[in-house]
């Protein structure tokens, strides 16, 4: 334990403050539990070295990871019996999905030592409300994605944005302070700005990395599948990758990649999860996020310069920017009308020179233009929703 203890300390001296995700503020910390989860590489281990940092009294609170060799002869459980009888207050476990039988062991903790404290953060491929063990009445669980436009621009650049709501978006109230030129920025965002990492010599090989574990570890080892079905996943996700955007077309691809249809949904699904990909649904089922999938897109624009590089289509770019900024507070489903509907909005994204033929003038529909600086009317600039949290 003395070990486990010494590393926490070298990660904490090595941790930074002056940035902190959106999520930081919104978690509520003293909770009995709290688990995080989200994809690999959008910063939930600094978040939460961060809080301890600030926070914590070190005599009283320990970090670790679930992949540590310390696991190999020790369970989570006789960790925590010896941190709470050397009067610790707050347990702190990283990467829970590397652990074997997770849930359980976290369900004993939670009910065996109720002045202890436990955050743990995980894969976002993760189904916590599914485990072994009922975790959903125990634990809050907040999800954790990539950098939006806004905190890109602040890490990155030091430039201090506040968040716009959708309303101050369409009204064309967003302000960049000291920004003259935001298009420079946001086409460097596209490339390589979603992920804390990205500001990294190595950011694409890295990317690359995350990619494959997700593919080869994560997903097949939350879902029990064989190394076969890891390569079924890639097949897939290259179908995505050169698709501007992928309509899918279930029977065709199950034929493709040899797959069932029921099968094929479940690979749909756990990529989704894992922040791969994104599907886009509509309004069929009245139920929020199970509609009919009517697009498929990368879950982020560094994934598809990633995966396509120099093939990467620009209408696709732009869509997948949109999707997956709005989805975090907002309900973004298909329309027929235009590209994306929320609410009782509906936005037509394209380039510059996007006409306005399907758009009607009604106060609620927009045309959302990529490489223009600013907007006017019921035109919207492409980056200024990537201000929204």
């Amino acid at each position: 334990m003395r070990i486990l203890y010494q590393k926490f300390e070298t990660l904490l001296q090595n941790t930074t403050t002056d940035f902190k995700r959106y999520l930081y503020e919104k978690i509520s910390w003293d909770s009995r539990m709290v688990g995080i989860i989200g994809p690999r590489g959008v910063g939930k281990t600094t978040m939460i070295l961060q809080y301890i940092k600030e926070n914590l009294d070190n005599k009283k609170a320990l970090y670790v990871s679930a992949d540590d060799m310390y696991f190999s002869e020790n369970k989570l459980t006789e960790l925590a019996d010896d941190f709470y009888k050397n009067a610790g207050e707050y347990l702190f476990i990283d990467e829970i999905h590397k652990y074997n039988d997770w849930s359980r062991e976290l369900k004993n903790i939670y009910d065996s030592y109720p002045t202890l404290k436990v955050v743990f953060t995980g894969s976002s491929v993760l189904d916590i409300l599914k485990g072994s063990a009922d975790l959903s009445r125990r634990a809050l669980i907040y999800k954790l994605q990539g950098l939006s436009f806004r905190e890109y621009l602040n890490y990155f650049h030091n430039y201090e944005i506040g968040v716009y709501s959708l309303e101050q978006i369409i009204n064309n109230e967003v302000k960049l302070e000291n920004i003259k030129h935001p298009l420079p920025l946001f086409n460097d965002y596209l490339l390589n700005g979603y992920y804390p990492f990205g500001n990294e010599s190595e950011m694409n090989l890295r990317l690359g990395q995350i990619i494959v574990q997700t593919l080869e570890t994560d997903i097949p080892q939350y879902a029990n599948l064989n190394v076969g079905t890891s390569r079924k996943l890639k097949q897939l996700l290259s179908i995505i990758a050169e698709s501007v955007p992928f309509k899918p077309n279930f029977s065709k691809i199950s034929k493709i990649i040899n797959v069932s249809r029921n099968s094929l949904d479940d690979y749909f699904s756990y990529m989704e999860k894992a922040g791969l990909i994104g599907q886009l649904r509509n309004d069929t089922s009245g139920i929020r996020g199970l509609g009919k999938v009517d697009k498929v897109y990368l879950d982020n624009t560094n994934i598809i310069f990633n995966l396509a590089g120099e093939k990467s289509n620009a209408g696709n770019l732009r869509e997948t920017f949109f999707f997956n900024q709005m989805r975090l507070k907002n309900d973004v489903i298909s329309s027929k009308k235009a590209d994306f509907s929320i609410d009782n909005y509906t936005f037509e994204v394209g380039g510059k020179n996007k006409h306005q033929k399907q758009i009607e003038k009604d106060g609620k529909s927009f045309v959302v233009k990529d490489d223009i600086e600013f907007g006017y009317l019921n035109v919207i600039p492409l980056w200024a929703f990537g201000l929204n949290y």
